[in-house]
């Protein structure tokens, strides 16, 4: 697919935990949420490293954590994201990015008018030169701050702002939220054709009932580490399975396994890691999904499960070979 490699790091950036005591060489800035670093952001994240470029300046992001509406939105059940902080970190890392300053938000911060934020942070402890905003881009209390706001406040400040055009794909523009609604309705290769890179989870893995090991195909209980990642939708994946330093090919299942489990409402993310089995109990692990063989299915009796099992294995074989 040719698709980016999440750990080859090839470029070395420096995090900011906020923006006291810096020292920055003619800072090209843009800042956002960035959640999953797709291929609308890259394109505006090449036009800022381009830019930094032609004026021997430096490339800047600006983030925020936690993310604003973990802060502003008093029910959380529903929310789920792209990204960790430090799957962001790697990713803007790969895209040659030299600063990344991750602004703590606050209540407080969110009442900050567009041009103070502009003047008290971006001019007076940025020392910004130019500013690079996407197509989208609002900045400010209650996003107040539009494209012709900002600039209005960057005249008088003295740098230029430009901003970038959206991506298209054949469904309208590339954004964070499509890929979020292919992830829910299962179109994972989709939502890879998108963001341009394997969609991952990270977790631990914890102890199980034993089920898979009872049908011939142990398979390993994965916690996510970060409890708002978006979990794919339910069903039976092909993966890329990270443990301890080596990669395997792997078949892994979301949802509630309704042929050996009563209790519906009991959902688990499980990989069956092939021609592996070792005690991996509480280790780190991370899996790439790279294509959905088919949706969670009841059957009548574990024989016709194994049965079904045993031709996905073949597939995922089939697709690593």
């Amino acid at each position: 697919m040719g698709f980016a490699n999440f750990a080859c790091i090839i470029f070395y950036m420096i995090i900011h935990q906020g923006y006291e005591n810096l020292s920055l060489v003619a800072p090209v800035v843009t800042l956002g949420i960035f959640d999953g670093v797709h291929h609308g952001h890259r394109a505006l994240l090449n036009c800022l490293v381009s830019r930094a470029k032609e004026i021997k300046g430096e490339s800047v992001v600006i983030t925020f954590s936690p993310h604003p509406r973990l802060v502003l939105e008093q029910n959380h059940e529903d929310l789920s994201f792209l990204t960790t902080l430090e799957e962001k970190e790697v990713l803007l890392e790969n895209a040659n990015v030299d600063h990344l300053i991750i602004i703590k938000f606050t209540k407080k911060f969110s009442q900050i008018s567009a041009c103070d934020f502009i003047k008290n942070v971006l001019v007076e402890k940025i020392g910004i030169k130019r500013l690079i905003v996407g197509y989208n881009h609002h900045l400010g209390r209650k996003g107040e701050g539009d494209f012709n706001n900002i600039v209005q406040c960057a005249e008088s400040s003295g740098f230029s702002v430009e901003q970038i055009k959206e991506i298209i794909n054949g469904e309208g523009a590339v954004s964070s939220s499509s890929i979020r609604k292919a992830l829910l309705n299962g179109k994972i290769e989709e939502a890879n054709r998108l963001l341009g890179y394997y969609y991952s989870v990270s977790g631990t893995i914890i102890e199980g009932h034993g089920l898979g090991r009872s049908l011939g195909f142990p398979t390993a209980n994965i916690k996510p580490d970060y409890e708002y990642k978006l979990i794919p939708a339910d069903g039976v994946y092909a993966v890329e399975v990270h443990l301890g330093g080596f990669t395997y090919p792997g078949m892994l299942n979301i949802g509630s396994n309704p042929t050996v489990n009563n209790n519906a409402g009991n959902k688990s993310i499980e990989v069956n890691i092939l021609d592996f089995d070792k005690d991996i109990y509480r280790a780190e692990i991370s899996v790439k999904f790279v294509k959905r063989l088919r949706s969670e299915k009841k059957f009548a009796n574990t024989k016709q499960l194994t049965e079904q099992i045993m031709l996905d294995e073949q597939q995922v074989r089939s697709l690593f070979k």
